[in-house]
Order: structure tokens, then sequence, then C-alpha cells
């Protein structure tokens, strides 16, 4: 994650300050240096929120392939590094090779 950043946003651009202080300085410090309750932010496998979700009673909605689409080509004008796939009917976000984050619908 923290390469996608760099190389898409100089180190003094407003929005990349912005993402790191307002979107990743709380995560990161909370997995770094955060124990037992105080810790907050956990990074899991989709396939254990599947589970969770399956055994809550929920079962998976399909996403919308317009969505998906706006997306790509919001990401393609934005750099070609990042990558969308749809896979067993999740979205996946990806920095070239290596996949970041996961979306799923669930009802």
């Amino acid at each position: 994650m923290f390469e996608s950043i760099d190389v898409t946003l100089p180190r003094q651009h407003k929005e990349r300050i912005n993402i790191e202080q307002h979107c990743l300085a709380r995560e990161v410090v909370n997995i770094l240096a955060c124990e037992g309750a105080e810790r907050v932010e956990r990074h899991e496998l989709l396939g254990k929120w599947r589970l969770r979700f399956a055994m809550a009673g929920f079962t998976a909605y399909p996403l919308s392939s317009l969505v998906n689409a706006t997306i790509k080509t919001l990401l393609d004008n934005y750099s070609n590094r990042y990558r969308i796939e749809e896979r067993e009917g999740a979205l996946y976000l990806g920095w070239m090779d290596r996949d970041l984050v996961a979306s799923c619908a669930w009802k």
C-alpha cells in the first residue's frame, strides 16, 4: 500500500498528506503499538469474513458490473499500476501483482 502511494503522489502533495494523516496514521499506530482491547484494527483474510457472514445467516449478494466498470475506468485514468479484478464474488483492488483490499456484498 505504501509503495502505491509513494509512486503515485509526491511527498509534499496535499492529497498524499491527507491520506497519510487521516486514513493511514491511526491504523498504522494501532497495529504497531496497541495490544488487547486497545487494538481495534485487525486485518483478516476475506475467507474468514465469508465464513463469519455465512454463519450469521447472510448470503452473498452479486456486485454491480456497472460500478465495477466505473471503478476500473477511474483507476486506469489515475495509474496503470492499480488493478481491479472480480473473482469469487468479490472485487479486489490491487497494486501491480498484490491484492490490497477486497470488497463484497451480503444480504
